[in-house]
């Protein structure tokens, strides 16, 4: 790909008409305002939509890191944030794809390596539509946040690889979050 784009891109998935389902654009549209008012803008492309398809694989081309943030239902309190590769996915199978299957789509029609990518799934609980967000899911957008502000501004793979190792060790890894 010869056009220049943002080193990191990071995805928000949700639809804002069903209740905490709107974490994810929520979350997306509050990071842009704060990585202009830190100069980050840059570095940074942001792309929010109802789901994941097949054709945001081409989105992660020329990328170093990728984050993907959604609302999940049975997602430990307040989030929980882990890295995620291609091997984690199942073969696409609807037209809504996890992140994971994303990642392999790009290894299907591309010669190069997905960008090292991470998942932050927020606690939601109330997914009807016609809902607002509820008081709770406002409790863990705001640390899921603070968590965003603070990968943002830094950037790296080993910061981002520790504190999604630090995420695992204090969630069970028995149930795994579904988004």
């Amino acid at each position: 790909m010869s056009e220049s784009r943002a080193p990191i891109v990071i995805f928000a998935c949700g639809n804002p008409s069903r209740g905490d389902d709107a974490l994810g654009p929520l979350l997306l549209d509050r990071l842009h305002g704060w990585l202009a008012r830190q100069g980050l803008a840059a570095d940074f492309e942001l792309i929010s939509d109802f789901q994941l398809q097949i054709e945001h694989a081409l989105d992660l081309e020329g990328r170093r890191l990728a984050l993907f943030i959604d609302a999940g239902e049975q997602t430990p309190a307040p989030f929980v944030f882990r890295q995620v590769d291609a091997g984690d996915a199942l073969p696409p199978g609807s037209h809504a794809l996890s992140p994971a299957s994303v990642l392999a789509v790009l290894l299907r029609v591309s010669r190069e390596e997905p960008p090292a990518a991470f998942v932050l799934c927020v606690r939601g609980e109330c997914f009807a539509l016609g809902e607002a967000l509820g008081a709770r899911a406002r409790r863990h957008a705001e640390a899921a946040f603070a968590l965003l502000t603070e990968l943002c501004a830094n950037p790296g793979l080993a910061f981002w690889q520790q504190v999604a190792n630090a995420s695992a060790a204090s969630h069970s890894r028995s149930h795994p979050p579904k988004c």
